[in-house]
């Protein structure tokens, strides 16, 4: 090879090697930001029914999906008050309500509370995220094109 071949390779492998790790620098926010995206994209099919409520999804309520309806949770919790107290079949266990079938259902109609507030502000999230993508997206090619500074 002569002199000015090996200047070119060596600036060819300088210019891939800037290249690679300002793309690979972004790689891993777009890949994070593609997964929120599919993740929202996902709840927006599987939770359809119940993003029509979403103004109702605080915390303090929860969607009951058997019945298409939002139910406070104070409310709820009352009823299964009601249920031990008055001994009311439970068909899951086949006996009585009791009190630890009351707390056991009381803890996921909470955690349903909670996620059914994270899936509403994560579809609602959808339009930004991917707004986000495409600045980030557009940002790593416009890197990827610039030839690195020479001083």
């Amino acid at each position: 090879m002569t002199q000015g071949t090996l200047r070119i390779a060596w600036a060819a492998a300088i210019l891939a090697a800037a290249v690679a790790s300002s793309a690979s620098a972004q790689t891993p926010a777009i890949n994070t930001l593609k997964g929120k995206i599919f993740d929202a994209k996902m709840a927006q099919q599987t939770f359809a029914n119940g993003l029509h409520h979403c103004s109702e999804l605080n915390g303090s309520n929860f969607y009951f999906q058997q019945r298409d309806r939002v139910l406070n949770l104070d409310d709820y919790h009352h009823s299964l008050d009601n249920l031990v107290m008055q001994r009311v079949f439970n068909p899951d266990t086949k006996q009585p309500w009791g009190e630890q079938d009351a707390e056991k259902r009381w803890q996921q109609v909470k955690a349903q509370a909670a996620k059914d507030q994270e899936t509403c502000a994560l579809v609602t999230s959808l339009p930004d995220l991917q707004k986000q993508l495409d600045a980030m997206q557009q940002t790593a090619a416009s890197q990827s094109q610039t030839p690195p500074a020479t001083k």
